[in-house]
């Protein structure tokens, strides 16, 4: 069995809105310990996101973003009598945050050419409405469990 996971990074709650997983979205984004670099590039699309209009929050968004990009489920490889099998697992609430967030900068950084606070509001916004790369992804990743549903029964990892 493993053992748990101890002494978790706990970060703090951002500067602008109050959001801890707006603070790790940040540090997601951070490269080469820029932190003011990243916190510019998100607050800078959030207000993107607010000038573009909507009745929403831009906050709000975001947190919408996130949960529309998060698997319920993943494959894991299991190695099994010398084959290996791709087994559904359901995905812990932390790991699904973490999935999204990278699912999320990814997109944005794949999009060349344009600001990365531009892009990260466009994928924002789209993921937010359920559309875009990030849920793509999402959808791709809940297809490959439901076709592999049949080795469930090997999940006991």
């Amino acid at each position: 069995m493993r053992r748990k996971v101890t002494n978790r990074n706990i970060v703090k709650p951002d500067i602008k809105y109050g959001s801890e997983r707006l603070e790790k979205f940040i540090n997601n984004i951070m490269q080469d310990g820029k932190k003011n670099t990243a916190r510019t590039i998100v607050y800078d699309a959030l207000d993107i996101i607010k000038e573009k209009g909507g009745e929403e929050a831009p906050i709000d968004v975001f947190e919408n973003a996130i949960k529309n990009a998060g698997p319920l489920v993943e494959v894991r490889s299991r190695r099994v009598g010398g084959a290996n099998y791709q087994v559904p697992r359901e995905v812990r609430t932390e790991r699904r945050n973490a999935l999204a967030m990278r699912w999320i900068i990814d997109a944005t950084q794949s999009r060349k050419g344009v600001k990365t606070a531009v892009a990260l509001a466009d994928e924002l916004s789209l993921a937010a409405k359920g559309e875009g790369n990030a849920v793509k992804k999402k959808k791709d990743t809940h297809k490959m469990a439901e076709s592999n549903k049949a080795f469930a029964h090997l999940g006991n990892f």
